[in-house]
C-alpha cells in the first residue's frame, strides 16, 4: 500500500453526536453523523489514529462554542466537476445565512439545476466545514440533511445565534 492511499479515522464526540472523522493525507474526507441516514463505518484498510485530526477538532470545537466561523483545513474531496463546483458554493455561502437549492443552482451556473444541486448537496461527505446545512427549501422550510433535520436545524440556531456578536476576523473568534 502506497502511502498516498492510507486513510485515517477517528471518533469525535461532537454536541451534535458521535461523528466519524475520515482523512487522508491530503486531508479530511469524510465527517459522517453517527445518528445520520446513513452513517458510515470504518473500512477494515483504514488506521485509526487521533494525531491527523488534531486541528480538525480543534476548529470544530471552537465552531461549536461560537468561536470560529470560517474553517481553514486541508480537504479532500473527491466529486465530480458539478458536485466539486456545488461543494465549493457551499463554501461561499456565509455564516449565519441560508440560501436556497434554486439560489444555489444560479451561483454554480446551472439556473435550471436546483435538483441536480440538491443531489449534489446531499452527497457533500464533510458537512459542517462544508456547510451544506445552509440550504433550504425555496419556501423556507429544511428539506434534506444527512444528518438529520434535528442536526440540521442545530447548526442553523448555533450559526444565527451566534451571528451578530462582535467578531474579530484575524482572530477568529468572539471579543
Amino acid at each position: 500500500m502506497s502511502t498516498m492511499n492510507r486513510v485515517f479515522y477517528t471518533h469525535y464526540d461532537s454536541p451534535l453526536g458521535n461523528m466519524l472523522l475520515v482523512a487522508d493525507e491530503r486531508g479530511l474526507r469524510l465527517i459522517s453523523f453517527a445518528s445520520g441516514k446513513r452513517p458510515e463505518r470504518p473500512q477494515a484498510d483504514w488506521r485509526q489514529d487521533s494525531a491527523p485530526f488534531l486541528d480538525t477538532i480543534r476548529q470544530l470545537r471552537a465552531y461549536f462554542e461560537g468561536k470560529l466561523r470560517d474553517f481553514d483545513l486541508p480537504l479532500s474531496l473527491e466529486g465530480t466537476e458539478f458536485q466539486l463546483r456545488v461543494w465549493q458554493g457551499l463554501r461561499d455561502i456565509p455564516y449565519g445565512q441560508t440560501i436556497s437549492y434554486g439560489q444555489l443552482a444560479c451561483r454554480v451556473g446551472n439556473p435550471k439545476g436546483a435538483r441536480a444541486v440538491g443531489l449534489a448537496n446531499g452527497s457533500n461527505p464533510i458537512p459542517i466545514i462544508v456547510p451544506c446545512h445552509r440550504v433550504i427549501g425555496s419556501n423556507g422550510s429544511l428539506v434534506g440533511y444527512g444528518g438529520g433535520l434535528s442536526n440540521k436545524k442545530a447548526l442553523l440556531f448555533l450559526e444565527r445565534q451566534h451571528e451578530f456578536l462582535p467578531f474579530d476576523v484575524s482572530r477568529q473568534k468572539t471579543v
